[in-house]
């Protein structure tokens, strides 16, 4: 089944002869079913007669129970309730089919149905099976015979005697079973309202509530309903929605089926009570009271008093009880309680309170509609007076419109670079002022259009900065700012070079690529001052939205132009060199990748007419040089990477790292701590342990960081042994030097106690010279160094010296820098037919396959020096790469890993001082790898003198600078045969 509606609304008739006042019933959602017209409850008439029309080729006429004049239409509540809603009772005579069903069914009664259902069946045959399903049928049975019903569950809220309501009924099996009671004429079922799920939290909604309904079966269902509810009389059936109307209470006694759901019941009367009650009587006064004043601000309630007065009849205190919780908005749970009791007096205080309840939501609803019409009406006041102004004073010529200023305002834009922006771009810029022109200044096109015009007459269409030619001056300023960068250095010289000789520049993309810290991002500055241009920065790290590049649809609400049309908006020229940062760290989410939008904007073939999705006119961008860093090249997709000029920063050496904390790093952070140079002095040593223990890695970052720490340090140890300076090294801002001075004025009127000391800290001021001779210059050599950073960081990460049997050392390359790593392999196990390796250090897939090809070519060798020797084959070896935690990776540690175990296999340690790196193939051939300068700083801050290299790496390694060759002994080679004579033939070298 699906989910029960029980609001109650009105049923419009279908029959232009009824009358206006018989043609209101109650239905859900007002949906208009044809066939109901009305019902009429008299329950405390002998005759408690209920009429219900349809509509028939034969008209019946019949008199309603309820006559005008009648005793009973006399009661007060009645005429309380007449009075309220104007009605007229009057008795109309009905050109309609009509049938009558009875609650006790006197002889009168049953002779009418009987006779009633005699002439229907005259017209209504064979084929009346889907005419009767939009009318309720005469009924054989009487209501109070009905102790079997179906168990219908109502979902939302209880349906009360007298009232109208349509359920949908999903079930197949039900809806059957509904029929076929029609069609014995005994068409009634139980509606009883469904119990909230215990295992729930919290309300659910109308579509789970729906769900669980069509979930519930059999005695799942049973426990799930209230025990009291109502019997319905089933007036029709359409499809699968069912129309039952309310005849009188019932409680489930027992069940009877599970499918479909079969209960028995008993039916269930009010308890005795005195109508003379004047507690009673005084309650339903108080309820017709309560109704009187909720009908004045609901007209819905209205609509309700005179469907129901017009179809049931007298209000009786009943009645009264049940039409209040039937019409109010309730909940479910209030509204059952008052159907479940049988105390009348008790059931109209139940009624009152949800009444009263109603009454003061609808005093609150009027005050808000009262003070939202207020608003509004002083807002459209506010508006119409503004709006006359402006005509005021635009026909005073005193101010001109909006939209004469914004025109006026992007032509001033315009007209001084008009020869030099593209003709097509001026088109549309004329079309949006004309379209400007057109629109009202209150519609939304209107916005998006200023915003358009600000956006495209704002850009430096053909404005361009006076570029730098000179070689020697930019070789200057980029030597001012960074210590080494040769190959970046060159690169940009070059260009400028080209320049000149041309005599205008190009836009080109160039990637720097390196470890983080070694000054990729501080260069792109560098850069832009060198060639005289303006500098931009954005990052595109974790970007995942293609609209940052190309930017948004005009379309959208709060749509803006992408990361290229803001850049030149921001720097004015249309040649300024554009730094993306962190470009092997784009995003790629649901809204694009932004790396195949990268494609467009660093393509110099393309970014001549690059298209900005928001402004939807091409840009020309051939003349921005754009610098890209990044810190593995792996990272980037190869379409992009192929755009694009690499060029690599490997790192630092020591001796580089010294230079640059000597001229920028000290400098700096000696500036920034408001320390002159007198006043401290840092020694070479201590500048050495700093870079060798505590700052290994490949930038300079992290020694920057150390460098500040100390002085920071430095700066607070001064100032506590009373040095300080006449004049600030550091200029205080006009802002604080006033709000300083009103903190003094406040103090000295405020005789605030600190304004003693005011005066004192001037006096010192000519003493300070004494005291600074007086105060000795502060050393940090190598032996208190620890005071000022704490403990070292790093240890030698020369572990053996010299290194054991079995223990080799090789290079590696990581993102931070190169550096150092042994190998070690020692026996576990020895017998007969053992020979196995088992390798550890969390190496990935690669180092693995490498161990393996390394413990074959391994047992090759062996077998052609010493062929007697049977250590690989009856030994079990385990190999193990130091440190366990890091993870370890790649093709470059193949020839160590050989060296280590014929070294084990052969008992004698391998040279002193010796590294190696190299990729090994199963025939003993060695491949070139990569990061030769890395692994070279990595040996030389090691202290390793003698490197094994591949052949196919000699040119690499002699592009390298003088100054990291210096003191290395190196060896090219392209087979192992020559690493073996290297690592194990020292002792023909000294004979």
């Amino acid at each position: 089944m699906k989910g029960f509606d029980t609001h109650l609304l009105r049923l419009q008739p279908s029959s232009s002869s009824l009358s206006p006042e018989l043609s209101n019933g109650f239905l859900p959602k007002r949906q208009r079913v044809n066939n109901l017209k009305f019902v009429n409850f008299q329950s405390r008439s002998p005759s408690m007669l209920k009429l219900f029309s349809s509509t028939a080729s034969r008209a019946h006429h019949l008199t309603p129970a309820i006559r005008p004049g009648a005793s009973s239409v006399e009661s007060p509540f009645f005429k309380a309730l007449s009075h309220l809603t104007g009605l007229n009772r009057r008795s109309n005579s009905l050109g309609h089919r009509v049938f009558f069903c009875s609650d006790n069914a006197p002889d009168e009664a049953a002779a009418a149905a009987a006779e009633a259902e005699a002439k229907a069946a005259e017209s209504d045959s064979d084929g009346s099976e889907s005419k009767s399903s939009s009318a309720i049928v005469p009924t054989n049975p009487r209501p109070e015979d009905c102790l079997t019903v179906l168990a219908l569950p109502v979902a939302h809220r209880p349906l009360f005697p007298g009232f109208y309501m349509p359920i949908y009924v999903k079930d197949p099996k039900v809806l059957a079973a509904l029929q076929e009671s029609r069609r014995r004429q005994a068409p009634y079922a139980g509606a009883f309202l469904l119990k909230d799920d215990p295992s729930s939290t919290d309300s659910s909604s109308s579509t789970d509530m729906e769900k669980n309904i069509n979930e519930l079966k059999g005695k799942d269902l049973l426990n799930r309903l209230h025990e009291v509810g109502t019997l319905a009389q089933i007036s029709s059936i359409q499809g699968d929605q069912v129309i039952l109307v309310g005849h009188r209470r019932l409680r489930i006694t027992e069940m009877v089926s599970e499918e479909p759901l079969t209960v028995k019941v008993d039916h269930l009367k009010d308890k005795p009570f005195d109508m003379d009650d004047d507690v009673i009587k005084a309650t339903s006064f108080e309820v017709i009271s309560t109704l009187r004043d909720v009908l004045k601000t609901s007209s819905l309630w209205r609509d309700h008093v005179q469907t129901y007065t017009q179809h049931i009849g007298e209000f009786t205190y009943p009645r009264l009880a049940d039409f209040g919780a039937a019409i109010c908005g309730a909940n479910r749970l209030q509204a059952q309680e008052v159907l479940e009791e049988l105390d009348v007096h008790k059931r109209l205080r139940l009624t009152l309170e949800l009444m009263k309840k109603e009454r003061e939501i609808s005093k609150i609803q009027e005050t808000i509609a009262k003070a939202i019409e207020e608003k509004i009406s002083g807002e459209q006041r506010r508006y119409l007076l503004n709006e006359q102004l402006k005509a005021i004073k635009k026909e005073l010529g005193v101010e001109t419109d909006d939209k004469s200023a914004l025109s006026e305002k992007f032509k001033e834009r315009i007209d001084p670079n008009k020869e030099k922006i593209p003709a097509h771009i001026l088109q549309v810029i004329e079309e949006e002022l004309t379209k400007l022109q057109l629109l009202e200044a209150s519609s939304s096109e209107f916005n998006v259009t200023r915003n358009y015009l600000d956006w495209l007459t704002i850009l430096p269409w053909g404005n361009y900065s006076d570029e730098n030619f000179d070689v020697v001056r930019a070789q200057q300023i980029l030597d001012e700012d960074h210590y080494g960068l040769s190959d970046v250095k060159e690169r940009i010289l070059e260009f400028i070079a080209v320049g000149r000789l041309r005599g205008t520049s190009q836009g080109k993309i160039i990637c720097l690529s390196g470890p983080p810290g070694v000054g990729k991002t501080s260069i792109g500055r560098s850069i832009a001052r060198a060639l005289n241009r303006k500098f931009f920065r954005f990052s595109v790290g974790g970007l995942a939205d293609v609209a940052e590049i190309k930017g948004h649809r005009r379309t959208y609400v709060g749509a803006m132009p992408g990361k290229m049309v803001q850049c030149l908006k921001s720097v004015g020229t249309a040649n300024p060199l554009v730094l993306i940062d962190e470009i092997d760290k784009l995003g790629r989410g649901h809204a694009g990748d932004p790396a195949s939008a990268l494609l467009e904007l660093l393509d110099p073939e393309q970014n001549a007419n690059f298209l900005d999705h928001y402004l939807d006119v091409t840009i020309d961008l051939s003349k921005v040089l754009f610098v890209c860093t990044a810190n593995v090249i792996d990272m980037i997709p190869n379409p992009l990477l192929d755009r694009m000029e690499v060029i690599s920063i490997a790192g630092y050496i020591t001796d580089e790292k010294v230079h640059i904390a000597r001229d920028y790093l000290e400098k700096n952070a000696r500036g920034d701590c408001g320390i002159k140079p007198e006043q401290v002095e840092v020694s070479d040593a201590a500048l050495l342990s700093l870079i060798e223990n505590y700052c290994r890695e490949a930038g300079v970052r992290n020694l920057q960081k150390q460098i500040e720490k100390i002085y920071r340090k430095i700066a607070l140890k001064l100032v506590r042994e009373g040095v300080v300076p006449e004049e600030p090294a550091v200029a205080v801002d006009a802002e604080e030097a006033e709000i300083v001075t009103k903190l003094d004025v406040e103090s000295t009127e405020n005789h605030v106690v600190e304004e003693n000391p005011v005066p004192s800290a001037k006096e010192p001021k000519e003493e300070v010279p004494n005291e600074k001779i007086a105060v000795e210059k502060v050393m940090i050599d190598e032996s208190n160094l620890a005071d000022y950073v704490g403990k070292p960081v790093f240890h030698a990460e020369k572990i053996y010296e010299p290194t054991p049997v079995g223990v080799v050392m090789g290079l590696a390359w990581t993102s931070m820098g190169g550096s150092t790593l042994y190998i070690e392999t020692t026996v576990v196990e020895a017998g007969e037919g053992k020979g196995c390796l088992n390798v550890t250090g969390q190496l990935g897939d690669v180092m693995k396959e490498s161990a393996q090809i390394a413990h074959t070519v391994a047992r090759k060798i062996m077998l052609e020096k010493e062929p007697e020797n049977q250590f690989f084959a009856n030994s079990k070896l385990h190999l193990h790469v130091p440190a366990g935690a890091t993870p370890k990776d790649g093709p470059s540690a193949g020839c160590t890993m050989i060296t280590s175990l014929l070294s084990l296999a052969m008992k004698k340690p391998v040279q002193k001082d010796l590294a190696m790196t190299g990729e090994v193939t199963l025939t003993g051939r060695i491949l070139p790898i990569g990061g030769v300068k890395e692994k070279t700083i990595a040996a030389r801050r090691s202290q390793v003198k003698t490197l094994i290299f591949p052949e196919a790496n000699r040119r690499d390694f002699e592009e390298l600078a003088e100054n990291v060759k210096e003191g290395l002994d190196v060896h090219f080679v392209d087979d192992y045969k020559k690493i073996f004579d290297l690592a194990f033939g020292y002792d023909k070298q000294q004979d």
